[in-house]
């Protein structure tokens, strides 16, 4: 079971730097679902910085969704906010 997003802040370029519940901050890109689905909303850089953490992942208020399991096995560890 992967760790549970405790925190989000939106970045430039449709990323999301994530603190999870077991002190990690690592990095997911969002931009290859951009083009997908119920995704194609994020485009809207306003409405992308509205994501919350929400049940171990993220969502945002139209429901678009990235469960704990997805953003931490598809994510990298932020070397930007580590190295700080």
């Amino acid at each position: 079971m992967s760790p549970k997003v405790s925190k989000v802040e939106p970045l430039a370029d449709f990323k999301l730097r994530l603190f999870f519940d077991n002190g990690e901050v690592r990095c997911f890109d969002v931009s290859p679902y951009l083009d997908k689905g119920i995704f194609t909303e994020l485009k809207d850089t306003h409405y992308f910085k509205q994501v919350k953490p929400f049940f171990g992942g993220v969502q945002w208020l139209h429901e678009q969704d990235f469960s704990a399991d997805t953003l931490y096995l598809k994510s990298t560890v932020d070397t930007d906010w580590n190295a700080a």
